[in-house]
Parts: structure tokens; C-alpha cells; sequence
């Protein structure tokens, strides 16, 4: 880890979990010096070892806040986030045929990439919010729009994994969010915070791309009215595919029991206590990791994924990475990275992949993304891995 300190007395530092400079891409530094120098920062920012360029903000970055909450800081998936559980099943007692049929259940059942559900689907979060405590109208109508939504994988580097832990035994790990109904949440309050920045509140450049709301006022308790719906929303969309998933595989692997179900968050922000004060921390693609507490950092496509207990390291404001970290952008991905060899890659691996396009299947090859091996070294001080994951097979969008 290193520190890159201010110059002046306006910013606070960045600390960058890093070996060197050199490793820390110039668009991903001026994101992170942009929000070094926000009037609200506190302490410093910091950049976990998957940090990469974002919208305004990098993706593996955190912010803590004094009194203001950032839209663009938390992202347009909000709630973002990885479902796991283990089971008692030996994977040796899995065969490829079994695999398959798995896989084909899934995908039969969950709705993936832009595909939402034909018929309303149960959702405890949206049954208990109440629309009229917000003055937002205009999002009302996405409400029953996520009846729809909730249980749908999406596309990109979202997943549904069957995997193998280091004792040969069955686990399952999803990655997702909150959908379309989180988009619609996190560009209503940007755009409102931009409208109200060049208006009301000043002193964050329009460059920065980071338009803030005050917390404690109307528009902010709004924001975070719909950011903690969005997150409960999230939560139970992993929930709910984990359920489909874990039907599919009682009709496969008769007598399967499954283990304790870690959920977790990397988009979102929340009030807690670091150095003495309450300030609103940003995670944005990065985990809460306080000392004992369970995260889930996944590798890319084809890669190891890990189960780690924090250190509480309050440097990272007891936080870590989320996982890999992009190496390519998608479009440059797709352009270097030929579909057949991303293909023949899993292929070698043994591992089944699952995907109606595959077009695009070369925006989450492997080679695209940082080693995760290297960024859970880089990350020693934050947590430590306490199973290792290899992938059997893995539905896309």
C-alpha cells in the first residue's frame, strides 16, 4: 500500500492498496483526485487493488463523506452484490450430464441479461416500502415495474456460478443487483443532484461528474430512502435466484443440504463511525470487511473466487476489494480477445458455460480482468481468504 499525499491544504490523501504508482491507471488516479479534493471528504480516499475507471468515481474506490451523499459514488446498480451458500454434495458424485441439466434448469428459469419475468413476481421489500414518505412521484410507477425484475440475473459481468470448494464439496455463488429498478433510482437523484448543485449547492466542479446531496436534507433523506429500498431489493433478487438454483439442484443431487448464506453489498452507501465521527461511506465496488465479518471477492470468468473474513483495517474504513478489477474496458475487450479463445478457455478448464449470445461472452474472458490471486495479496491487510472457489460451471446474460 501506498500513500499519495496533497500538496495543498484543500485535499486529503488517496491511499492506493498497490505496490507502486505505475500500477494505478492515470483515469483511475484524476477520479480519485477529484474526490480527494471534495469539500467533504474526510480523512482520505481510498483504492483498493481492483480499482479501475468509473462514472465520476473509480470502481473499487471509497469515500467517506461528511453530511453529503453522492449518487454517482454509490453507481447506477445499486446493491450490486454476491449470494453464496455451500453444500454438503461431493462434486465428485457430479458428472457433466448432471452439470448440464443444471445449468439448463437455470436458464429455463432465470431470466437473464435485458429479460424480465412474464408474470408478477413476490417481492417483501417492495411490499412493505411506502411510496408516500417520498415526494419522488416520478419513480412511483418503477415499483410495480420491479414485481417483474426481482430474480433476473442482467448481463455484463453478472453471473450464476456452480463451483467447487477446497474440500471438493458443491457451492453456489450469484452476482447481481437491483436491476433496472436500481438504474432508475440512481440516474432520477444524479440528475436531480446536478440540477441542484448548479442551482443551490456549490463547490464541486461539473467535471467531477460527483453532483452531492446534502443528507440531512429533503432530497438526500430521499435519495437514501430509495437507495436502502434498492438495496433490500437487491438482496432479495439474489435471494431469489438462489432459491431457483438450489431447487434445480435437489431434483439433480438427491438428500443436498445447504450452509449458512453469506449476502453481501459492493454498491451503496452508509452512516458509519470511523476515527471518532459518523460520516456517509461509499462503497463502490468494494466490500464491508470489520473484523470477523464474512465477504465474498469473485474472480473473473474462469478464475479462482474467494470466501474471506475482515481484519477491520480502518485505513480502507474496514473495507476491501470486491473482486478482480477490470484490466480491458469491454469494447477493448471484445476487440482483443477473439470469442473462440474465450470459449476454448473454459473448455480447457473443464467448466460449462451457459449463454444464449456469446458474441460478447469475450467482455468477461479472464484475460480481461487483473489476477485475482495478486489482488487478494495486495489486499493482506484487509482480510483474509478462508476457502478458495473453483468454478464448474457459470450462466451469463
Amino acid at each position: 500500500m501506498f500513500t499519495i499525499e496533497k500538496n495543498d491544504s484543500k485535499g486529503v490523501p488517496i491511499l492506493v492498496w498497490l505496490e507502486s504508482p505505475e500500477q494505478l491507471d492515470e483515469e483511475c488516479l484524476r477520479q480519485a483526485t477529484n474526490l480527494s479534493n471534495l469539500p467533504f471528504a474526510y480523512q482520505h480516499i481510498a483504492l483498493m487493488a481492483d480499482a479501475h475507471k468509473g462514472y465520476g468515481m473509480p470502481i473499487g474506490g471509497l469515500l467517506a463523506a461528511k453530511e453529503a451523499v453522492i449518487p454517482n459514488a454509490v453507481g447506477v446498480d445499486i446493491g450490486c452484490g454476491v449470494v453464496f451458500t455451500e453444500t454438503n454434495w461431493a462434486v465428485e458424485e457430479i458428472d457433466e450430464k448432471i452439470l448440464k441439466s443444471l445449468v439448463r434448469g437455470i436458464m429455463e428459469r432465470i431470466p437473464t441479461g435485458f429479460e424480465k419475468h412474464k408474470k408478477k413476481k413476490k417481492c417483501r421489500a417492495l411490499d412493505l416500502f411506502s411510496p408516500q414518505e417520498s415526494p419522488s412521484d416520478n419513480l412511483k410507477k418503477e415499483i410495480a415495474e420491479g414485481y417483474y425484475q426481482v430474480g433476473t440475473l442482467g448481463g455484463g459481468n453478472h453471473f450464476i456460478e456452480l463451483q467447487s470448494d477446497d474440500k471438493g464439496k458443491l457451492c453456489i455463488m450469484i452476482h447481481s443487483g437491483s436491476r433496472n429498478f436500481g438504474f432508475k433510482v440512481a440516474q432520477h437523484f444524479n440528475r436531480l443532484a446536478k440540477k441542484l448543485n448548479e442551482k443551490k449547492y456549490t463547490g464541486v466542479p461539473k467535471s467531477y461528474d460527483l453532483a452531492y446531496l446534502p443528507a440531512a436534507s429533503t432530497e438526500g433523506k430521499d435519495y437514501l430512502l430509495w437507495m436502502n429500498l434498492a438495496l433490500d431489493f437487491a438482496a432479495e433478487n439474489r435471494t431469489a435466484m438462489l432459491e431457483v438454483v438450489k431447487e434445480e439442484a435437489r431434483k439433480e443431487c438427491s438428500g443436498i443440504k445447504f450452509g449458512k448464506i453469506v449476502n453481501a453489498h459492493h454498491n451503496y452507501a452508509s452512516q458509519e463511525e470511523h476515527y471518532g465521527e459518523k460520516v456517509w461511506v461509499h462503497r463502490k465496488g468494494a466490500i464491508k470487511t470489520a473484523e470477523g465479518e464474512l465477504g465474498i471477492i469473485p474472480g473473473a470468468m474462469g478464475a479462482k473466487s474467494y470466501i474471506v473474513k475482515g481484519l477491520g483495517n480502518d485505513k480502507s474504513f474496514c473495507s476491501s476489494p470486491h473482486g478482480a478489477g477490470r484490466r480491458l474496458g469491454r469494447k477493448e475487450a471484445v476487440r482483443t480477445i477473439n470469442m473462440e479463445e474465450t470459449i476454448n478457455d473454459l473448455k480447457s478448464k473443464g467448466i460449462i458455460l451457459g449463454k444464449r449470445k456469446k458474441k460478447d461472452v469475450s467482455e468477461e474472458s479472464r484475460f480481461a480482468y487483473k489476477d485475482i490471486d495478486w489482488v487478494i495479496d495486495q489486499s493482506a491487510d484487509l482480510a483474509v481468504p478462508i476457502k478458495a472457489l473453483n468454478t464448474l460451471a457459470v450462466v451469463k446474460g
